[in-house]
């Protein structure tokens, strides 16, 4: 069939005489031009969700990208500033080792009493109580306390408390309770009752 004659074709041509179930008596030229739209809306509908699923994966990659310079980023920071972190470490190791050398040991205690003691009265006070409590345990150390009772005057109090913060080894103190002395009738004489806190290492506390 010439041009001419399909285009005369389609000019006489009638959708209503379209039978549906007889596809191959449709004229060439509605054929064709059916199978192109066909076509046309096939390939259509496959580039579209082609389409999606790149725009779903560009989706996916640039939010990847995105965590990707962030964690470089940080990366990055960190491995300049690598020597600084370095120097920051040492300096801790050795604050935590001055630390951990103000903590007595077991065979030390005796001596911290003894220094304690000697504080005490060369602040002109007289003890009536001190005695070690049970030790309390914590994660990374574990307390010793100290019960003490001592008499003398305020400023001596002071002076005894300001005593005990200078010792080289740590000592906190507690729970503290100033009542005066009645029983010689001054009132410039007080009895301090305080619980004092020392300290050593928990090495087991690191292994849990």
């Amino acid at each position: 069939m010439s041009l001419a004659e399909s285009i005369e074709s389609l000019r006489k041509f009638d959708l209503n005489d379209l039978d549906f179930n007889n596809v191959g008596s449709w004229p060439g030229a509605v054929k064709a031009i059916v199978f192109a739209l066909f076509f046309v809306v096939v390939l259509g509908a496959g580039y579209y969700f082609h389409l999606s699923d790149l725009q779903a994966d560009l989706e996916r990659v640039t939010l990847e990208e995105g965590s990707l310079k962030q964690q470089f980023s940080i990366k990055a920071s960190q491995a300049a500033n690598l020597e600084v972190y370095k120097e920051q470490m040492k300096e801790m190791e050795v604050s935590f080792g001055a630390l951990l050398s103000q903590l007595p040991s077991d065979t030390e205690v005796p001596g911290l009493l003894e220094d304690i003691t000697r504080t005490g009265l060369g602040s002109g006070l007289e003890f009536e109580e001190i005695k070690l409590l049970p030790e309390v345990t914590q994660q990374f150390y574990i307390e010793l306390p100290i019960q003490m009772a001592v008499v003398g005057g305020y400023h001596d109090l002071a002076t005894f408390v300001s005593g005990v913060a200078s010792l080289p080894r740590i000592v906190t103190l507690h729970d503290f309770e100033i009542k005066p002395v009645e029983k010689d009738g001054s009132s410039s004489t007080l009895r301090m009752t305080v619980l004092a806190k020392t300290y050593r290492y928990n090495d087991k506390g690191l292994e849990k």
